[in-house]
C-alpha cells in the first residue's frame, strides 16, 4: 500500500534567516571583485532559523577567510550584519552592510600615480 503524507502547512514552516536580494547583490559585487583581485577563489552559503552565512574562501579546502553573517535576532541590538575573521574573531558588527564590508573594501584600494 502507499502512503500519502501531507505537505507541511505554511504557517508550520520554521522561519529561516536569509539575505535579501539588495544585501546579496552586494556581497557577491564585492566577491567579484576580490576573486578579480586574486584574494578569494570559492564561496559558500548556509541558511539556518537564527543566522544566514557568506563564506569566502582563499582555496576550496580551508577555513573559510571571512564570513559574513546575519543574525537577525541582533537587529536592535548590536546590528544584524557581522564580518567574523578565519579564526573567529567578530572584526566589525553593525546594523548597516556597507559599514560591514568596508574593512574588505580597504583590501581592494590601490595607489594610482598621476
Amino acid at each position: 500500500m502507499s502512503v500519502i503524507t501531507p505537505f507541511p502547512h505554511p504557517r508550520d514552516r520554521r522561519a529561516v534567516a536569509t539575505f535579501d536580494r539588495a544585501e546579496l547583490q552586494r556581497i557577491l559585487d564585492l566577491y567579484g571583485r576580490m576573486v578579480a583581485a586574486g584574494h578569494w577563489r570559492d564561496y559558500g552559503l548556509w541558511f539556518d532559523a537564527d543566522v544566514a552565512v557568506f563564506a569566502a574562501f582563499r582555496r576550496t579546502a580551508e577555513q573559510p577567510d571571512v564570513r559574513i553573517e546575519k543574525r537577525p535576532q541582533l537587529q536592535l541590538k548590536q546590528g544584524a550584519f557581522a564580518l567574523v575573521s578565519q579564526h573567529g574573531m567578530v572584526v566589525k558588527r553593525g546594523h548597516e552592510l556597507h559599514g560591514v564590508l568596508a574593512p574588505l573594501e580597504r583590501r581592494l584600494m590601490r595607489l594610482v600615480r598621476d
